[in-house]
Protein backbone atom coordinates (compact mmCIF):
# COMPACT_ATOMS: atom_id res chain seq x y z
CA UNK A 1 0.00 0.00 0.00
CA UNK A 2 1.05 3.46 -0.63
CA UNK A 3 1.62 6.42 1.60
CA UNK A 4 -2.15 7.77 1.38
CA UNK A 5 -2.07 11.15 -0.32
CA UNK A 6 -3.94 14.45 0.36
CA UNK A 7 -6.81 13.86 -2.24
CA UNK A 8 -6.82 10.13 -0.67
CA UNK A 9 -7.07 11.26 2.78
CA UNK A 10 -9.82 13.77 1.94
CA UNK A 11 -11.81 10.68 0.27
CA UNK A 12 -10.83 8.06 3.85
CA UNK A 13 -12.26 10.91 5.61
CA UNK A 14 -15.21 11.28 4.02
CA UNK A 15 -16.59 7.39 3.25
CA UNK A 16 -15.57 7.31 7.09
CA UNK A 17 -17.78 10.14 8.10
CA UNK A 18 -20.60 9.37 5.18
CA UNK A 19 -20.40 6.00 7.08
CA UNK A 20 -20.60 6.91 10.83
CA UNK A 21 -23.77 9.50 9.86
CA UNK A 22 -25.45 6.85 8.00
CA UNK A 23 -24.98 3.79 10.36
CA UNK A 24 -28.18 4.44 12.37
CA UNK A 25 -29.62 7.06 10.25
CA UNK A 26 -33.80 7.26 11.27
CA UNK A 27 -33.22 5.56 14.71
CA UNK A 28 -34.84 7.25 17.27
CA UNK A 29 -31.50 6.71 19.72
CA UNK A 30 -29.10 7.48 16.72
CA UNK A 31 -25.65 6.46 17.78
CA UNK A 32 -26.77 5.74 21.63
CA UNK A 33 -27.14 2.18 20.30
CA UNK A 34 -23.42 1.66 20.43
CA UNK A 35 -23.52 1.70 23.95
CA UNK A 36 -26.82 0.12 24.72
CA UNK A 37 -26.22 -2.74 21.85
CA UNK A 38 -23.73 -4.07 24.11
CA UNK A 39 -25.25 -3.62 27.14
CA UNK A 40 -28.41 -5.39 26.20
CA UNK A 41 -25.77 -8.05 24.31
CA UNK A 42 -24.65 -8.32 28.16
CA UNK A 43 -27.51 -8.54 29.75
CA UNK A 44 -28.63 -11.69 27.72
CA UNK A 45 -25.46 -13.64 27.44
CA UNK A 46 -25.13 -13.33 31.67
CA UNK A 47 -28.70 -14.34 32.18
CA UNK A 48 -28.40 -17.50 30.03
CA UNK A 49 -24.72 -18.38 30.37
CA UNK A 50 -24.10 -17.16 33.68
CA UNK A 51 -27.40 -17.56 35.71
CA UNK A 52 -28.65 -20.70 33.66
CA UNK A 53 -25.75 -22.73 32.39
CA UNK A 54 -23.36 -21.69 35.14
CA UNK A 55 -20.47 -20.81 33.08
CA UNK A 56 -17.26 -19.12 34.03
CA UNK A 57 -18.09 -19.58 37.88
CA UNK A 58 -14.60 -20.96 38.43
CA UNK A 59 -13.27 -18.16 36.53
CA UNK A 60 -12.77 -14.45 38.43
CA UNK A 61 -15.03 -11.74 36.22
CA UNK A 62 -16.26 -13.48 33.90
CA UNK A 63 -18.88 -11.53 33.34
CA UNK A 64 -16.94 -8.93 32.31
CA UNK A 65 -14.83 -11.23 30.25
CA UNK A 66 -17.75 -12.51 28.48
CA UNK A 67 -18.73 -8.79 27.49
CA UNK A 68 -15.34 -8.16 26.46
CA UNK A 69 -14.91 -11.25 24.30
CA UNK A 70 -18.26 -10.40 22.58
CA UNK A 71 -17.24 -6.82 21.95
CA UNK A 72 -13.84 -7.84 20.37
CA UNK A 73 -15.71 -10.64 18.33
CA UNK A 74 -18.33 -7.73 17.08
CA UNK A 75 -15.58 -5.92 15.98
CA UNK A 76 -13.59 -8.63 14.04
CA UNK A 77 -17.08 -9.38 12.43
CA UNK A 78 -17.96 -6.34 11.59
CA UNK A 79 -15.03 -4.92 10.03
CA UNK A 80 -14.59 -8.62 7.81
CA UNK A 81 -18.78 -9.16 6.78
CA UNK A 82 -18.83 -5.07 6.00
CA UNK A 83 -15.51 -5.33 3.98
CA UNK A 84 -16.29 -8.68 1.86
CA UNK A 85 -19.28 -6.69 0.26
CA UNK A 86 -17.71 -2.99 0.15
CA UNK A 87 -16.05 -3.52 -3.05
CA UNK A 88 -19.43 -4.51 -4.85
CA UNK A 89 -21.27 -1.84 -2.72
CA UNK A 90 -18.99 0.92 -4.15
CA UNK A 91 -19.48 -0.16 -7.47
CA UNK A 92 -20.36 3.30 -8.90
CA UNK A 93 -17.66 5.32 -7.04
CA UNK A 94 -15.07 2.68 -8.30
CA UNK A 95 -16.13 3.47 -11.90
CA UNK A 96 -16.08 7.09 -11.75
CA UNK A 97 -13.09 7.81 -9.56
CA UNK A 98 -9.48 6.25 -9.80
CA UNK A 99 -8.09 6.08 -5.88
CA UNK A 100 -6.52 2.60 -4.24
CA UNK A 101 -9.50 0.36 -3.41
CA UNK A 102 -8.11 -0.36 -0.11
CA UNK A 103 -9.44 3.32 1.11
CA UNK A 104 -12.96 1.63 0.95
CA UNK A 105 -12.37 -1.33 3.18
CA UNK A 106 -9.71 1.10 5.58
CA UNK A 107 -12.62 3.28 6.35
CA UNK A 108 -14.62 0.61 6.98
CA UNK A 109 -11.85 -0.58 9.74
CA UNK A 110 -11.79 2.78 11.14
CA UNK A 111 -15.27 3.49 11.90
CA UNK A 112 -15.69 -0.26 13.42
CA UNK A 113 -12.65 1.36 15.55
CA UNK A 114 -14.99 3.95 16.50
CA UNK A 115 -17.63 2.05 17.62
CA UNK A 116 -14.51 -0.38 19.58
CA UNK A 117 -13.75 2.31 21.53
CA UNK A 118 -17.01 3.09 22.57
CA UNK A 119 -17.69 -0.64 23.63
CA UNK A 120 -14.33 -0.16 25.17
CA UNK A 121 -15.40 2.52 27.41
CA UNK A 122 -18.68 0.35 28.65
CA UNK A 123 -16.26 -2.83 29.51
CA UNK A 124 -14.25 -0.22 31.96
CA UNK A 125 -17.37 0.82 33.41
CA UNK A 126 -18.53 -3.00 34.00
CA UNK A 127 -14.95 -3.43 35.43
CA UNK A 128 -14.59 -0.40 37.52
CA UNK A 129 -18.03 -1.60 39.08
CA UNK A 130 -16.90 -4.96 40.17
CA UNK A 131 -12.86 -4.42 40.46
CA UNK A 132 -11.63 -6.25 38.11
CA UNK A 133 -8.17 -7.32 38.54
CA UNK A 134 -5.94 -4.95 35.80
CA UNK A 135 -2.33 -5.64 35.28
CA UNK A 136 0.08 -2.57 34.76
CA UNK A 137 0.53 -4.79 31.40
CA UNK A 138 -2.47 -3.10 30.34
CA UNK A 139 0.02 -0.57 28.44
CA UNK A 140 0.38 -3.59 25.97
CA UNK A 141 -3.31 -3.37 24.78
CA UNK A 142 -2.64 -1.09 21.82
CA UNK A 143 -0.33 -3.59 20.25
CA UNK A 144 -3.56 -6.11 21.01
CA UNK A 145 -5.60 -3.27 19.06
CA UNK A 146 -2.67 -3.38 16.10
CA UNK A 147 -3.03 -7.49 15.84
CA UNK A 148 -6.64 -7.37 15.88
CA UNK A 149 -6.76 -4.63 13.59
CA UNK A 150 -4.20 -6.23 11.12
CA UNK A 151 -6.19 -9.57 11.15
CA UNK A 152 -9.58 -7.76 10.87
CA UNK A 153 -8.00 -6.06 7.75
CA UNK A 154 -6.40 -9.41 5.94
CA UNK A 155 -8.83 -11.05 6.27
CA UNK A 156 -11.88 -8.66 4.89
CA UNK A 157 -9.49 -8.07 1.77
CA UNK A 158 -9.01 -11.67 1.65
CA UNK A 159 -13.00 -12.09 1.07
CA UNK A 160 -13.73 -8.65 -1.07
CA UNK A 161 -11.57 -10.00 -3.51
CA UNK A 162 -13.34 -13.23 -3.83
CA UNK A 163 -16.57 -11.77 -3.32
CA UNK A 164 -16.28 -9.40 -5.88
CA UNK A 165 -15.79 -12.75 -8.42
CA UNK A 166 -18.00 -15.02 -6.17
CA UNK A 167 -21.14 -14.08 -4.60
CA UNK A 168 -21.73 -17.50 -3.34
CA UNK A 169 -18.69 -16.93 -0.61
CA UNK A 170 -20.90 -14.81 1.65
CA UNK A 171 -23.16 -17.45 2.73
CA UNK A 172 -20.39 -19.80 3.54
CA UNK A 173 -18.82 -17.27 5.18
CA UNK A 174 -21.68 -16.66 6.77
CA UNK A 175 -22.16 -20.47 8.36
CA UNK A 176 -18.06 -20.10 8.55
CA UNK A 177 -18.57 -17.71 11.10
CA UNK A 178 -21.00 -18.60 12.90
CA UNK A 179 -19.37 -21.96 13.55
CA UNK A 180 -16.37 -20.11 14.67
CA UNK A 181 -18.17 -18.25 17.41
CA UNK A 182 -19.16 -21.25 18.95
CA UNK A 183 -15.12 -22.50 18.55
CA UNK A 184 -13.59 -19.38 20.18
CA UNK A 185 -13.85 -19.04 23.87
CA UNK A 186 -16.53 -16.36 24.05
CA UNK A 187 -19.53 -17.29 25.91
CA UNK A 188 -17.39 -20.24 27.90
CA UNK A 189 -14.27 -19.96 29.77
CA UNK A 190 -10.88 -22.03 28.05
CA UNK A 191 -10.11 -22.85 31.55
CA UNK A 192 -13.09 -25.34 31.26
CA UNK A 193 -12.43 -27.02 28.26
CA UNK A 194 -8.24 -26.94 29.43
CA UNK A 195 -9.38 -28.91 33.07
CA UNK A 196 -11.15 -31.09 31.31
CA UNK A 197 -9.25 -34.37 31.54
CA UNK A 198 -9.87 -35.44 28.32
CA UNK A 199 -9.80 -31.98 26.45
CA UNK A 200 -6.48 -29.84 27.19
CA UNK A 201 -5.34 -31.30 23.80
CA UNK A 202 -8.48 -29.53 22.42
CA UNK A 203 -7.83 -26.51 24.50
CA UNK A 204 -4.28 -25.74 23.34
CA UNK A 205 -5.48 -26.26 19.55
CA UNK A 206 -8.34 -23.51 20.13
CA UNK A 207 -5.48 -20.92 21.12
CA UNK A 208 -3.68 -21.44 18.05
CA UNK A 209 -7.05 -19.15 16.44
CA UNK A 210 -5.89 -16.11 16.63
CA UNK A 211 -8.90 -14.69 17.22
CA UNK A 212 -8.81 -16.53 20.42
CA UNK A 213 -5.76 -15.40 21.82
CA UNK A 214 -6.46 -11.70 21.20
CA UNK A 215 -9.36 -12.24 23.43
CA UNK A 216 -7.65 -14.35 25.91
CA UNK A 217 -4.44 -11.75 25.81
CA UNK A 218 -7.50 -8.79 25.93
CA UNK A 219 -8.90 -10.68 29.51
CA UNK A 220 -5.49 -11.36 30.86
CA UNK A 221 -4.83 -7.71 30.74
CA UNK A 222 -8.17 -6.25 31.75
CA UNK A 223 -10.28 -8.56 33.77
CA UNK A 224 -7.48 -10.99 35.20
CA UNK A 225 -3.76 -11.64 35.39
CA UNK A 226 -3.31 -12.84 38.82
CA UNK A 227 -5.51 -16.40 39.51
CA UNK A 228 -3.96 -18.12 36.66
CA UNK A 229 -7.56 -19.19 35.44
CA UNK A 230 -7.59 -16.74 32.21
CA UNK A 231 -5.37 -19.31 30.32
CA UNK A 232 -3.69 -17.39 27.08
CA UNK A 233 -1.58 -18.43 24.46
CA UNK A 234 1.46 -17.73 26.17
CA UNK A 235 0.65 -19.69 29.07
CA UNK A 236 -1.52 -22.66 28.22
CA UNK A 237 1.84 -24.54 26.78
CA UNK A 238 4.83 -25.66 28.46
CA UNK A 239 6.94 -23.59 25.53
CA UNK A 240 6.55 -19.37 25.46
CA UNK A 241 6.76 -20.16 21.42
CA UNK A 242 3.79 -21.84 21.53
CA UNK A 243 2.81 -17.97 22.07
CA UNK A 244 4.07 -16.64 18.72
CA UNK A 245 2.15 -19.17 16.18
CA UNK A 246 -1.00 -17.20 16.10
CA UNK A 247 0.69 -13.55 16.03
CA UNK A 248 2.39 -15.11 12.96
CA UNK A 249 -0.59 -16.56 11.51
CA UNK A 250 -1.99 -12.79 11.74
CA UNK A 251 0.95 -11.82 10.03
CA UNK A 252 0.47 -13.86 7.15
CA UNK A 253 -3.23 -13.72 6.71
CA UNK A 254 -2.31 -9.29 6.73
CA UNK A 255 0.28 -9.65 4.22
CA UNK A 256 -1.08 -12.08 2.10
CA UNK A 257 -4.27 -9.86 2.27
CA UNK A 258 -2.62 -7.20 0.82
CA UNK A 259 -0.88 -9.08 -1.78
CA UNK A 260 -4.35 -10.79 -3.37
CA UNK A 261 -5.96 -7.39 -2.98
CA UNK A 262 -3.37 -5.41 -4.50
CA UNK A 263 -3.50 -7.60 -7.44
CA UNK A 264 -6.68 -8.04 -8.57
CA UNK A 265 -7.68 -4.13 -7.03
CA UNK A 266 -6.91 -3.18 -11.16
CA UNK A 267 -10.18 -4.95 -12.02
CA UNK A 268 -12.50 -4.49 -9.37
CA UNK A 269 -14.69 -1.79 -11.73
CA UNK A 270 -15.17 -3.77 -14.62
CA UNK A 271 -16.06 -6.40 -12.48
CA UNK A 272 -18.83 -5.05 -9.79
Amino acid sequence: MDILKKENKVLLRELVITDFKMRYQGSILGHLWSILKPMMLFAIMFIVFMKFLKFGDNVPHFAVAMLLGAVIWNFFSEVVNMGMVSISNQGGLLRKVAFPKYIIILSILINALINLCINFFVVIIFGLFVKTDISILVLLTPLLLIELAMLSLGVAMILATVYVKYRDISPIWDVFLQGAFYGTPIIYPIYMIFHDKNLPVVAKAMMLNPIAQIIQDFRFLLTDHSSGKTLTSWNIASSHWFGLIPIVLVVVIFLLGIYIFNKNSCRFAEMV
